[in-house]
């Protein structure tokens, strides 16, 4: 390959005429990649990357932007689906931010990063080894233990993919305990062999999976017979040179006395520097763009001997990190905490442009080993505000042998002591190309745990950059430690309601979410996958959630047309069924939705008190759970600030009466416990299909909207959880705000829509309302007796994989395994969208003269992952 990149000369072309090492590949490769050595008894050689920011100081937007590409491309290669389901791993130490990188160029997955710094009370969720690597053992220490259960893909992130031994070790560990079906391998350079390219293909035909690779360079290394012994023997000689002329323990640039004489790429003449302190390596100056061959920019000229001068000052500088903000993705990082760093980010910054000295001309932004992405978007945010060049590198523990010569990668390094007590016990640690490459100042970015007495050391890290530069900033984010996901022994005491806008985008006047917060935590995962494990573990139902289904352009003008056309008989309904709670149950209800299907509802019926008769009801969400009953922490708040007598259930529709009884054990059995009394188990809905109840706005089974979408129609909030690990005694049952939807929330514009056409459905409802009063409303469970007979004449022998009505065929078509749809003969419009989700799950629809629903969703017997039974769990056939 060409070693000559713009005329200039290519940092790894001393160890390729000494070594006989040769790099092939596409044209951006030199500019992307140098060559060093290193003392590693396996791999001699070191591929120096010039756009990562470990080794190499290089513009902050340079290397922010190449994983941000990359990223990108992941996206456009899952498409938008498996992009929203996916998962991103960064490999520790060198890939952290760069994986970090790449998951914001997804835009919505969370990220986790391996490291080598265990963390007490956190469990590993799996480890594996990086068989060439100076410290070989990862853990994978996420803070939600479910953050690699799913079955989206899972995105691998490295600074290079040398053999793909380290993939395949990761793969091979993850998958047998979190089975996939596909993963995404990305680098910043692809430099495999043929053989090591099938060797992962065999691998990925072995494990039934499919795994692509995304890189922004390739080629492969050509290494010589007898390269590592020649590799260590070179090494070996230079740092006994080093050692022989008496250069400080702090800095190493043992190449000095070998250099050849050669034009200086910075102007002046390249003579030898006894002193040991090189200049940045690299050719050429300038940041190209992402895309280009990214060259480091070089460092100002100090041709001869560096005058000696006194240290530096070293002084500390307060970001106000914001609290609870994780440093890094060590335990995970989601799209809320991305969101929150951006946030602050602008102030941050602006705390350290204040910090730096006047004049400074050149910045360096120095991260700590695996703490790489915080520093790098610091640097980031003070490129774009700064007077000063800035640069970005972090220090390293992997040890790499220094030689101030323009074709060698690494000019100089600092050698300091570890300052983080690692595990691993006590050590030196490294950074490089910083000595000698005129920065005026430094931004030393470290985390709490390596604040430490050695930090401060006379041969501490800050010492030793003060050595080469007049001013050093100590810049300390807190580590982030996970905790405890709910503490038993705590008194009693339930929080108020969360409400809009902090949580669900419907105003806070709308309705009090008698919820907490799980936002934070990653639950969702892949129908199948989530209901596999809900069949093969017992795991429950409520204990995940099914990935949030996202329409397609075609679906949501269904959803709008279907909106328009039903908006007055859904407003006739709502009237109806409020009118019968205020005349039967209480002239001042207390509304309780069941969340969330219920939610919308219970605002339309809020809405309609106002409008009709000026009332202002209080309107709460509740979690109810099959086979685990309703929130008794809920219950108890109710109790305590509202007579239980005045609360009136409400939901959206009735299925086959599941819920109905769900409730009325359940009250029953909190009733007894807690000696509360007063809850009426009635349950009001806007449509009764299955003849369930007596509190209804109509018996009709037709298409209400809100049944149509998940949580952009209910005010961006999730299916409700309850887990052991999240929901503790005194807890309230637990659900997710989906901010990160917030361009595709219709949840408002629903409940407008329909409240539009309030005043043209009064009479109706006056007339509807006398008749449902003075009528015979007795339930006849019609719907129950319905679905036994379709059980048995088609086969099934299982009331639970029969999902009967329009509302429960469309979450069998959204979260489910379906089998087929019934539809009843002649059903016109009220099917559109089932029949629209039919076609692009690829499920049959077939037409039923006789059928009490509009449709019917069935779950085949011999596919039962779909189908939980009355306790919750997994029905097996």
């Amino acid at each position: 390959m060409n070693n000559a990149v713009n005329n200039r000369v290519w940092s790894g072309s001393w160890v390729a005429e000494r070594l006989g090492v040769e790099l092939t590949g596409d044209d951006k490769l030199t500019g992307m990649l140098g060559l060093a050595l290193r003392r590693n008894p396996k791999r001699a050689h070191l591929l120096v990357s010039n756009v990562l920011g470990k080794h190499v100081p290089q513009a902050p937007s340079v290397v922010y932007g190449h994983g941000f590409a990359l990223g990108r491309r992941v996206r456009d290669l899952l498409g938008p689906d498996d992009a929203r389901a996916a998962v991103v791993l960064g490999y520790a130490e060198t890939a952290t931010g760069l994986g970090h990188s790449v998951a914001d160029g997804l835009g919505t997955a969370p990220y986790l990063h391996s490291t080598r710094r265990p963390v007490p009370g956190v469990a590993p969720a799996g480890g594996f080894e990086e068989s060439h690597s100076h410290a070989t053992s990862h853990l994978l220490l996420p803070e939600d233990p479910a953050l690699l259960a799913g079955d989206g893909p899972l995105v691998l992130v490295d600074d290079e993919f040398s053999t793909g031994n380290t993939v395949l070790n990761t793969v091979r560990d993850l998958h047998q305990r979190y089975p996939r079906a596909r993963y995404v391998v990305v680098a910043l350079v692809d430099m495999r062999s043929a053989a090591d390219a099938r060797r992962l293909e065999d691998f990925a035909r072995e494990i039934g999976a499919r795994v692509d690779l995304v890189a922004a360079a390739s080629g492969t290394v050509l290494l010589p017979e007898g390269v590592l012994e020649r590799g260590q023997e070179l090494v070996a000689r230079y740092e006994s040179a080093s050692d022989a002329a008496g250069r400080p323990r702090g800095t190493a640039s043992p190449g000095a006395s070998a250099r050849r004489a050669a034009p200086s790429q910075h102007g002046g003449s390249e003579s030898e520097s006894g002193s040991g302190v090189g200049r940045e390596a690299g050719p050429g100056a300038g940041s190209p763009g992402v895309g280009e061959a990214a060259r480091p920019v070089p460092a100002h000229p100090h041709p001869g001997h560096e005058p000696a001068r006194p240290a530096g000052r070293v002084a500390r500088v307060d970001l106000g990190w914001p609290e609870d903000l994780p440093d890094g993705g060590r335990h995970g990082f989601t799209p809320a905490h991305r969101a929150r760093l951006e946030g602050a980010l602008p102030a941050m910054t602006a705390r350290l442009a204040e910090a730096l000295p006047a004049g400074a001309r050149r910045v360096l932004v120095l991260g700590f080993e695996e703490l790489m992405y915080a520093p790098l978007r610091l640097a980031r945010e003070l490129e774009q505000i700064a007077d000063a060049e800035v640069r970005y590198s972090t220090t390293t523990r992997s040890p790499v042998l220094a030689v101030d010569d323009p074709g060698y990668a690494i000019r100089s390094r600092l050698v300091f002591p570890a300052h983080d007590d690692p595990a691993d016990g006590p050590g030196e640690r490294y950074a490089y190309n910083v000595a000698g490459a005129g920065f005026d100042a430094v931004v030393a970015v470290v985390d709490s745990a390596a604040d430490t007495p050695a930090l401060h050391a006379p041969d501490g890290l800050l010492a030793r950059l003060a050595a080469h530069t007049p001013h050093v900033l100590l810049a300390v984010v807190p580590s982030y430690a996970p905790a405890p996901r709910y503490v038993p022994e705590r008194p009693a005491m339930l929080p108020e309601p969360l409400r809009g806008p902090a949580f669900s985008s419907y105003p806070p006047e709308e309705v009090g979410w008698l919820l907490q917060d799980l936002s934070d935590v990653t639950l969702e995962a892949p129908t199948e996958e989530r209901e596999e494990a809900i069949q093969s573990g017992g795991a429950h139902y409520a204990e995940s959630l099914p990935v949030e289904y996202q329409p397609s352009e075609q679906y949501q003008r269904l959803f709008h047309t279907a909106l328009e056309e039903s908006a007055a008989r859904l407003a006739q309904a709502v009237g109806a069924v409020t009118e019968v709670v205020l005349a039967e149950r209480s002239p001042r209800p207390v509304l309780v939705s069941l969340a969330r299907a219920g939610t919308p509802v219970g605002v339309l019926m809020r809405r309609w008190a106002r409008f009709r008769h000026g009332l202002d009801l209080p309107h709460y969400a509740v979690s109810i759970v099959r086979g685990r009953g309703i929130d008794a922490n809920a219950l108890r708040w109710l109790a305590a600030h509202h007579d239980p007598r005045d609360v009136v259930f409400v939901d959206g529709w009735t299925g086959k009466g599941a819920i109905t009884r769900e409730l009325a054990a359940a009250l029953a059995e909190f009733e007894a416990g807690d000696g509360i009394t007063g809850f009426d188990p009635e349950i009001a809905v806007l449509a009764d299909p299955g003849s369930c109840v007596r509190t209804y706005g109509t018996r009709e089974d037709f298409l209400i909207p809100s049944a149509c979408l998940n949580s952009t129609v209910s005010g961006l909030i999730s299916r409700t959880v309850l887990r052991a690990d999240l929901v503790g005694p005194h807890d309230f049952h637990g659900a997710k705000f989906y901010r990160e939807l917030a361009g595709a929330d219709v949840s408002t514009g629903f409940l407008d829509a329909v409240g539009a056409r309030f005043p043209e459905v009064v009479d109706a409802v006056d007339a509807q309302a006398k008749e449902l009063l003075s009528g015979d409303r007795t339930p006849t469970w019609e719907g129950w007796a319905a679905v036994e007979r379709i059980s048995e004449e088609y086969g099934i022998h299982d009331v639970n994989l029969v999902k009967p009505g329009v509302g429960e065929t469309t979450r069998v078509l959204l979260r489910r395994v379906p089998w087929k749809i019934l539809a009843r003969a002649g059903a016109g419009a009220d099917l559109d969208h089932v029949r629209l989700l039919a076609e692009q799950r690829g499920v049959p629809v077939e037409e039923v003269g006789e059928l009490p629903y509009t449709c019917v969703g069935l779950i085949h017997p011999r596919f039962t992952r779909g189908a939980t039974g009355a306790d919750g769990r997994a029905v097996t056939v």
